[in-house]
């Protein structure tokens, strides 16, 4: 299913500032983002959620540790319990940003029409002081019997943007779909 490319892009371009790798970077993850839900492929936030989740604990015990009512010397013991709370925290919330997310820019669920029961895991990669980003697309839960192997693309960034910083969207869309495309044709059966 392929949807309509957005209209809004011609009157909109995207412009990213070509000495910046961090705004190149958010451009190119942003619009593969919007390119791979508009394939019929609907984002899961589950992870983003645990994150907030994580993270609003975090704050909280910060500032309950800080606005405790007691002064300093009564309140040790329950400073310490706090700042404990806090590395455990801290250390769960950096241990699932290093063994789930890693380098993921979008969790999806498979499309509502597919037989695949696994969605997928769009990840990217651009080195500091690289031109060369690669992007991944990857099964979100690659055990499963439908997951199919993960593809890659690597490509200069110089590619998809003019001398501008004008973001190609037409080149940058055709190169993902045509990724997504090799990763959802059926895998060789072995004879």
């Amino acid at each position: 299913m392929q949807e309509k490319k957005p209209e809004t892009a011609a009157k909109n371009p995207k412009k990213a500032n070509l000495l910046d790798h961090h705004s190149i970077k958010h451009i190119l993850d942003e619009s593969i983002s919007e390119i791979v839900t508009g394939r019929g492929y609907a984002e899961d936030v589950r992870m983003s959620n645990v994150r907030l989740v994580m993270g609003t604990i975090i704050i909280i015990i910060a500032l309950v540790a800080q606005f405790y009512k007691k002064k300093f010397p009564e309140n040790r013991d329950f400073l310490v319990a706090c700042i404990v709370l806090y590395i455990v925290f801290n250390g769960l919330l950096q241990l699932l940003l290093y063994t789930k997310e890693k380098n993921a820019i979008l969790f999806t669920y498979p499309p509502a029409e597919s037989f695949t029961s696994t969605g997928l895991v769009v990840s990217s990669k651009l080195p500091r002081f690289s031109d060369m980003y690669t992007l991944t697309i990857a099964s979100a839960d690659p055990k499963s019997i439908s997951a199919n192997e993960p593809v890659h693309l690597t490509k200069s960034v110089t590619q998809w943007f003019t001398k501008d910083g004008v973001l190609v969207e037409g080149l940058l869309w055709k190169d993902v779909e045509g990724l997504i495309d090799q990763y959802a044709r059926e895998p060789k059966k072995n004879k």
